[in-house]
């Protein structure tokens, strides 16, 4: 009878491990973004430029309230009205009085932090919901208490009664981001299924239009399929306007289904982004700058994807700025489909220090290029050396703050014109910072080290990923007029010893032509090339590690990588078989090719842990790195180079879908270590951002503890000055595009 209420009691508590995904902590780590001495040390012209531009980046990373959820927008509504009446502090005793427990109110202040830091109420990495941690009653009781409910009653319960039962749902389908019955998407109207995405791209190609700024709404029109692709745009008009010899806009008549292209998505934020662009054009540097964001206007006035892509072209040209930016919708992790952009927008102040290190490893890179495991015919013609800065991040709006970048993401510029890489040293500073006892899955022995060695591992690895791993591969292409960029008679795929047979034709490219699997199976390529060239002693001198450290770190940044591989098991949906998260599914995959190798160069067993429930140990012999480690990545990375070169879709996916396999069958069980995993996880930590504000000739940085409190305060005073325009412009895009998500 022991051992069954034991078992029963382990069950239990992996249940309610397994539904605590869906909440976020009352203990969740909070930190704030140090870039007050990055700020001082900028002149009164580059502080109202980063002032300006950190504005744009706000208003247009607010687009990802309806990138993410129908619901987003309506609760990010109701928290700012709340919090704008009264402050974290003041609502407390409100909440007393409504009969909430301290442990209640925190977690409502915890699920509002969450939902500013995500920008909706899906995590930003990982894609899964998370809802209030207190009871629906105990909310509405809080939120009828408020000022903002006493003095707008009518308007204040119609926003409650708009969002109060999605806020708290957790429907199968509701619990994850996903296309068709796999999830939740507004990219996609909610009758598209991964059909539609298809035919989409295919009409998008043959228009010779990008997805990056759009989204697709279905519709039945007397039992024919009928589709909106709707463009991110200030101007709502579908006709050409001024600077335009042609819309692109209409009606289209594509494969038997009727297409239109409309603009106008977004189109009051927008308008904000391309205001404060035009105003931070007054603060310009130099020409390269002032083109760049001329260009961005456009783009963001007109949806043209193509003024984005020109003003990327001056930014890559804008070398060692000290402040540092970027905008626009950039990343497609979050598009099921894997080609729509998020809107996201960067501001930073070089960190110079830092700059020169990852400077001498651009130096390097023309010699440590030859050394990746791929013929030379498989890598770029000439190696754009690309500007590559150490950054404090002053502002990052979207849905959340990476460590590093590498940018642009359109193919075609990255292969001939170059990119530009960025570490985010104050991100990195703060986000990977962990207690020892809080540290799973290793052994005693290596915790120390760990400690020791991530932050600089890391820094190394971010480094080599970004600038090497991004920023290296051929893709092959026969453009629209029948040229080839690469000797079709003579180049000789690796893998099959024959002529390559396939390529990149036309307009097809990376996103378009690997759709579903592009962004996952990139990031495990740039992630290969970190582990692979971090071995190299040149690599770690330049980060300033010799010897017995030097090795030290090689090892923790391989520790590192097999350990996240693990981790990333509470990024995989059994229910489903998806993958919510594009880099943990690439660290998981890494981990299966090392230990497939064998030989003992990685262990990983079940084992009970000091409290009696289920953990897992994973250890690295760290003398086999250089042998068998180094050999099982250099195989695997030359097939994932040449199955990306040659276009060769069927091959890269079945190599890459069998790795991400996760089973309960073969050597290792996975579906019960991703449940020893969630039993055991450590919430990502939420970032608390200053804000900048004009005081006469001067701007001001203001900054806010690293607490909840602190955070839902940045977000308040952040949108002050239109606070009512702003929340009733979310309002009616909310409300449009209600009826689509049926």
């Amino acid at each position: 009878m022991v051992k069954i209420r034991s078992l029963s009691s382990v069950l239990n508590l992996r249940l309610n491990m397994v539904d605590s995904q869906y909440y976020l902590p009352n203990d969740i780590g909070v930190s704030a973004l140090d870039c007050g001495e990055a700020f001082r040390l900028l002149s009164p012209q580059e502080k109202m430029y980063a002032h300006y531009l950190s504005r744009a980046a706000w208003y247009g990373g607010l687009a990802v309230l309806l990138q993410t959820s129908p619901e987003s927008a309506n609760i990010f509504v109701l928290l700012q009205r709340i919090f704008r009446k009264q402050t974290p502090s003041q609502l407390a005793q409100v909440a007393t009085a409504a009969g909430l427990s301290s442990e209640d109110y925190q977690a409502f202040l915890v699920y509002a932090a969450g939902l500013y830091a995500n920008m909706g109420n899906y995590k930003s990495f990982g894609d899964t919901k998370f809802i209030p941690n207190l009871p629906k009653d105990k909310l509405e009781a809080l939120v009828r208490a408020s000022q903002a409910f006493q003095e707008q009653s009518a308007e204040m319960e119609a926003l409650w009664d708009s969002c109060s039962c999605l806020l708290y749902s957790l429907e199968d389908r509701q619990k994850q981001l996903g296309l068709g019955d796999k999830g939740i998407t507004t990219y996609f109207s909610g009758n598209c299924c991964l059909e539609d995405a298809e035919l989409a791209q295919k009409f998008l190609d043959s228009k010779k239009l990008s997805a990056y700024n759009t989204r697709l709404f279905k519709r039945d029109d007397g039992g024919k399929a009928c589709y909106e692709v709707r463009l991110a745009s200030a101007v709502q008009k579908d006709c050409a306007v001024d600077g335009e010899c042609e819309s692109c806009c209409g009606s289209f008549s594509f494969e038997d289904k009727e297409f239109t292209v409309k603009r106008g998505d977004y189109a009051p934020l927008m308008e904000k982004v391309c205001h404060y662009l035009q105003q931070a054009q007054a603060y310009a540097a130099n020409e390269n700058q002032r083109k760049m964001l001329e260009e961005y206007r456009r783009s963001f006035t007109l949806g043209s994807v193509e003024a984005h892509k020109e003003g990327s072209r001056y930014w890559i040209k804008d070398k060692g700025p000290i402040v540092e930016s970027y905008i626009g919708f950039i990343e497609s992790y979050r598009d099921p489909f894997g080609s729509r952009g998020e809107f996201e927008g960067f501001v930073a102040v070089v960190n110079k220090a830092m700059s020169e290190r990852f400077a001498k490893l651009v130096s390097s890179a023309e010699v440590l290029l030859p050394e990746l495991p791929w013929p030379r015919e498989f890598e770029k013609d000439t190696f754009l050396k690309p500007d590559f800065t150490s950054l404090d991040v002053l502002t990052f709006a979207g849905s959340g703050i990476p460590a590093g970048i590498n940018i642009p993401n359109y193919d075609d510029i990255r292969q001939s014109e170059g990119f530009k890489n960025v570490s985010l040293g104050n991100v990195l500073a703060v986000a990977y910072a962990t207690q020892k006892e809080k540290l799973t899955f290793l052994e005693e022995d290596d915790k120390d080290l760990f400690i020791k060695w991530k932050g600089p591992s890391f820094e190394v690895q971010v480094g080599l990923h970004e600038l090497l791993g991004h920023g290296s591969g051929k893709l092959f292409v026969q453009d629209d007029k029948g040229k080839f960029n690469f000797d079709q008679s003579k180049v000789i795929n690796p893998e099959t010893g024959e002529p390559v047979s396939s390529w990149y034709r036309g307009s097809e490219t990376w996103d378009s032509k690997f759709s579903t699997i592009a962004s996952t199976y990139e990031e495990c390529r740039a992630e290969c090339v970190g582990l692979y060239l971090c071995l190299n002693k040149q690599v770690l001198s330049i980060f300033g590690h010799e010897g017995q450290d030097a090795e030290d770190v090689v090892y923790v940044n391989w520790l590192s990588m097999v350990r996240a591989g693990l981790l990333g098991l509470e990024f995989y949906t059994p229910e489903s078989k998806s993958w919510r998260q594009a880099h943990m599914q690439a660290r998981f995959v890494i981990l299966r090719v090392l230990l497939e190798a064998g030989e003992g160069l990685v262990g990983l067993e079940e084992v009970t842990g000091k409290d009696g429930m289920p953990d897992a140990r994973i250890t690295l012999d760290r003398s086999k790195i250089h042998t068998v480690g180094k050999n099982a990545i250099h195989r695997f990375l030359c097939k994932l180079q040449v199955f990306k070169s040659t276009a060769d879709v069927d091959g890269g996916r079945a190599l890459y879908d069998g790795y991400s396999t996760v089973s309960d069958s073969g050597a290792y069980n996975f579906l019960r270590l991703r449940e020893t995993v969630l039993l055991r996880k450590e919430v990502r930590k939420m970032f608390v951002q200053a804000n900048t504000r004009v005081s006469g000739d001067s701007v001001e940085l203001v900054e806010y503890e690293g607490t909840v409190a602190g955070l839902i305060s940045s977000f308040t005073e952040r949108f002050q000055d239109d606070a009512e325009q702003l929340e009733a412009d979310l309002l009616e895009l909310s409300k449009r595009d209600a009826p689509c998500w049926c």
